[in-house]
């Protein structure tokens, strides 16, 4: 029986409730008498701490506060792809068909107590059951496949087993069109039968099942020069991106969900300017995927929740965004989530937490900031996942990080480096140079440079790693010398350093600057990337001889010529398929200076 009490106290997003008696932590309730979404986050004898999802304006003392039995879930099954929803899933459009039939002039703010489904009820979708795996009388468990739905253009989405079901097969749907209500297959365990639907509620707080963690060796290749070859993300592995306000954290995070080769990409808008949200409903529904040419919503899910909206659902939006990314890697599939940003998410954090009468902790966030972000990025992983047939599916996680001022030692972005294996740290000098993607090459760094180097050596080149490391170094030196430079000039400096300023100068300009915005710069190949940077250490390595048999750095430029540009203007001129053009570029330059050698 659903428990039943009043409010006694409303402050801001957080409402007290007396008469709760048997309710449970992180139960969903209704509150009020427009029945609005909360959670349950304390309770205190037969008083209820509840965070209220929607705006709290007008609730009143006295007005009733229902149970519904359960934890704040999410609807999984067809329909996810290409939506748009807030905080707790509910999808935007609708609310706004829904405000739009009361009042049309209302019908672009999200008014509260609406009551939407998350997923479509009155859509069919083609179930093609899984008969060559399955058939009736079989023993079925936890992940097995029943059957598949074409969700998108895209996506197979693959109907299963909800996890702690399992049992007998007694009955499967013969292929046809169906609802997501429909039932699609009956499982008998103890007598007692269970009707399997084409969706099932997950709690967003509980990390979903799965057989094995695997080691994350594969890349995530992102096209992005300065992070797939410096700085590399491996499937199911975890990152940061963080930088003060202009150091283009959402421009990286749209190029990381637009080229990444995910099959499927979760953006959530967790707390950052309407505007940037925005930009991202506008962006993605005209995009192409790169890697198919079709629609990139046909891979996509957005979770918006920005500024101006609810804080609460704010806290709730990034475990709604996980649930959904783990759901579609126990179908064996590749998922990227992105959240900007988890600074905004601490935010709300803080604010409930100030509302609670909370002991606050370093710059008044919660004590426990460290486990939630914990918690979060755990649920990142590639697995083998629950079920027959095998498959395995990878959740990588980036959130961006706005520390104010850009300063790297406020509590959040101190947390999140416990708990993330790649930091991509951006700077605001490089991004006031206009060198984008603005990333720090001194003071970012990737964990899974090791892991992700077999794959690199089978699939681009067996000498990636020598030639990544040595620009690496050159790079590092180059840092190292800009000191003296600052102090004596150049002119102080002798000819084989002077030559690591100039090549590093050709990484930079020629390698590490990239525009999210060109044609043929915003994605690069691995075997681009490659071939870019071995011909820029290769030229290194010849220039390096010939200044230790006494030529001068200047006389190496002036043997180039022209054929510099060219080194550097190739990542603009040349396109992925027809990488000869670049090999044609480093023999030019190697038999330029091979002629300034015999001269």
């Amino acid at each position: 029986m659903a428990v039943k009490g009043r409010i006694i106290r409303v402050s801001g997003p957080l409402v007290v409730a007396e008469g709760m008696s048997g309710a449970q932590m992180y139960e969903m309730v209704l509150v009020g008498e427009s029945k609005l979404i909360g959670e349950i986050t304390r309770i205190v004898g037969d008083k209820a701490y509840i965070q209220v999802y929607e705006s709290t304006s007008g609730l009143r003392p006295g007005e009733p506060v229902e149970g519904t039995g359960g934890p704040l879930s999410v609807e999984l099954g067809p329909g996810l792809i290409g939506n748009i929803y807030d905080g707790v899933q509910r999808p935007l459009p609708l609310i706004a068909e829904s405000i739009a039939k009361v009042n049309p002039k209302r019908r672009m703010f999200v008014e509260r107590g609406v009551r939407v489904t998350s997923l479509p009820r009155d859509t069919k979708f083609h179930f093609v059951p899984a008969k060559s795996e399955l058939k009736v009388g079989d023993k079925v468990e936890d992940g097995d496949v029943l059957g598949i739905v074409q969700e998108t253009s895209l996506i197979e989405h693959k109907i299963m087993v909800p996890p702690g079901v399992r049992g007998v097969l007694k009955w499967l749907a013969p292929e046809g069109d169906y609802t997501v209500e429909d039932t699609i297959a009956i499982v008998e365990r103890d007598g007692t039968e269970y009707e399997v639907k084409m969706y099932h509620k997950w709690p967003v707080r509980v990390p979903r099942p799965y057989k094995i963690k695997l080691d994350p060796v594969l890349p995530l290749i992102t096209g992005m020069r300065i992070i797939d070859t410096f700085f590399p993300m491996a499937k199911g592995g975890t990152g940061a991106i963080p930088g003060g306000f202009g150091t283009g954290k959402t421009v990286t995070l749209h190029s990381l969900a637009q080229w990444s080769e995910a099959r499927v990409v979760i953006y959530i808008g967790c707390g950052e300017r309407g505007n940037e949200m925005t930009e991202v409903l506008e962006r993605f529904p005209k995009s192409k995927d790169p890697w198919t040419g079709k629609p990139l919503m046909d891979r996509t899910i957005l979770i918006a929740n920005t500024s101006n909206m609810p804080v609460a659902a704010r806290e709730a939006s990034i475990y709604v965004g996980v649930t959904l990314a783990e759901y579609y890697r126990d179908m064996g599939y590749d998922v990227l989530l992105v959240a900007d940003s988890t600074s905004r998410w601490a935010e709300a954090l803080r604010e409930i937490a100030g509302r609670l009468e909370e002991m606050p902790a370093e710059e008044g966030y919660p004590s426990y900031l460290a486990s939630r972000l914990a918690e979060f990025y755990e649920r990142a992983g590639r697995v083998e996942t629950l079920g027959r047939p095998s498959r395995t599916g990878s959740v990588t996680i980036v959130g961006a990080v706005s520390p104010p001022g850009g300063d790297f030692s406020e509590p959040v972005t101190s947390h999140t480096t416990r708990f993330i294996r790649v930091f991509w740290a951006l700077d605001t000098k490089l991004a006031y140079s206009r060198h984008y993607p603005a990333i720090n090459w001194i003071l970012s760094y990737s964990a899974y440079v090791d892991l992700v180097t077999p794959w690199w050596h089978e699939n681009v080149d067996r000498s990636w790693r020598e030639y990544r490391d040595e620009a690496m170094n050159i790079l590092l030196r180059e840092s190292e010398l800009q000191e003296i430079v600052r102090l004596v000039g150049t002119e102080g400096l002798s000819e084989k350093d002077k030559l690591v300023l100039e090549t590093a100068r050709m990484l930079k300009d020629g390698f590490l600057k990239q525009n999210a915005f060109d044609p043929i710069d915003a994605f690069s190949t691995p075997q681009k990337q490659f071939s870019l940077l071995k011909t820029i250490i290769d030229i290194h390595r010849k220039a390096e001889e010939l200044v230790e048999k006494g030529k001068t750095v200047k006389e190496v430029r002036e043997a180039l010529g022209r054929l510099y540009i060219d080194i550097v203007k190739a990542k603009f001129t040349v396109p992925n398929d027809k990488l000869e053009e670049i090999e044609a570029i480093r023999k030019k330059a190697l038999k330029a200076l091979e002629g300034l050698e015999a001269g």
